[in-house]
């Protein structure tokens, strides 16, 4: 790896380590409101669901970081895994990517009843939050589609020659995914009126945002030249 590769490689990620240590110490805080890690689902305490919805949301992030780097500098990934190295690299995003919600819910059930809410309030709420998280599914699956989604445009320079897409929920902003998708995790804290959920949403969607600025933006940069992608 050249020196420009390996500055590439790590563009980013030193602000990426310095602000989840920042939010993680953020949620340790908020883990001092009452009745935090009361509860317990399927034989496991709230407080060991939090720490699977932090991990998973860390190991899913450094994963994609990892991957789309070594295969953008030099194609790495796909000199170990050969012309099936996309779907080894899809098949795992895929899995991470659907355990963060699992996961959520879960840790919600598990902590339910410990927000002083209406339940029928926090019931209205969550489907109004769903409701997005729904229509970017769809709008991906019809307009956008999954491969882009998963970032083949780092493996498959064909796809960089693709128009922006602004239809479905795309026409509100092209970074759907990011302001829309993770809406859904939202979803359990109130459908379930979970403290911990709540606290844990705010820690995943601030997350991804650092995602975003610390390893996909600086890719799409280099991948398409300095747009903004943000809104």
């Amino acid at each position: 790896m050249t020196k420009a590769q390996r500055e590439h490689f790590y563009q980013g990620q030193f602000l990426h380590l310095v602000c989840v240590l920042i939010l993680l110490v953020a949620l340790f805080f908020v883990s001092d409101f009452p009745r935090f890690d009361e509860g317990a689902f399927l034989g496991l305490s709230t407080a060991t669901w939090i720490s699977l919805c932090v991990g998973g949301a860390i190991l899913h992030q450094v994963y994609v970081w990892l991957c789309w780097r070594l295969e953008l500098d030099g194609q790495r990934f796909t000199r170990f895994f050969g012309k099936h190295a996309f779907q080894f690299f899809q098949f795992g995003f895929a899995v991470l990517i659907a355990l963060r919600p699992v996961f959520a819910f879960a840790l919600g059930w598990s902590n339910r009843a410990t927000l002083p809410i209406d339940p029928w309030l926090g019931f209205g709420v969550a489907i109004v939050l769903a409701a997005p998280s729904i229509y970017l599914v769809y709008s991906v699956r019809k307009y956008f589609g999954f491969e882009r989604a998963f970032g083949i445009d780092h493996f498959d320079e064909t796809y960089r020659d693709l128009p922006l897409v602004r239809k479905g929920i795309f026409t509100w902003t092209p970074n759907a995914m990011y302001v829309f998708g993770f809406l859904i995790l939202w979803v359990p804290g109130f459908l379930f009126q979970s403290v911990a959920a709540l606290a844990v949403a705010a820690f995943s969607h601030a997350y991804i945002w650092v995602h975003y600025y610390c390893t996909e933006k600086p890719d799409m940069d280099r991948i398409y030249g300095q747009t903004d992608h943000t809104l």
